[in-house]
């Protein structure tokens, strides 16, 4: 198994994204990014942890590869709005690519020329690819949160 870590604004909709893909064993809400050792929610809304929202998957590459989760990724929010998805604004809601290896990092800065280069995206992608750094699990509440109030995914922005 292997780990990729994405931050693509509202994470419950992305989580229920990556649980849908054949090859995914997990998938789990949280930060990243930050200075912040174990934040809250509340102290991620608040702007000042430098923690993004982010879905850490966890896959088996020999069923599902990084550039499939790479274009669940892109699918899934407008990774050209800076610190921002939809009404949701800071750099916590920001898009970014958390890499755990130099093999990830390559395949990611590779699928940002791509798709940069597609012509999808009216503007120029903004998504940061940085290395990863320690994922803390978000409250209980936020795991698979739309699954447990029985209701669609609704945060895909494009």
């Amino acid at each position: 198994m292997e780990k990729a870590t994405f931050g693509a604004g509202c994470f419950w909709g992305v989580e229920t994204e990556f649980r849908k893909v054949p090859g995914v064993a997990s998938a789990a809400v949280g930060y990243a990014g930050g200075h912040l050792k174990n934040p809250t929610y509340q102290d991620v809304c608040a702007g000042n942890t430098g923690h993004a929202e982010v879905v850490e998957v966890e896959y088996d590459p020999a069923e599902v590869s990084y550039d499939d989760l790479l274009n669940v990724f892109w699918e899934n929010h407008d990774p050209t709005q800076l610190n921002r998805q939809g009404p949701d604004h800071g750099k916590q809601y920001r898009s970014a690519i958390f890499v755990h290896t130099p093999e990830q990092e390559a395949a990611a800065k590779a699928s940002k020329a791509r798709m940069d280069a597609s012509g999808k995206f009216k503007r120029p992608i903004v998504t940061e690819i940085t290395p990863a750094s320690e994922f803390w699990r978000a409250e209980e509440y936020h795991q698979q949160y739309f699954a447990k109030r029985g209701v669609a995914a609704h945060c895909k922005t494009q």
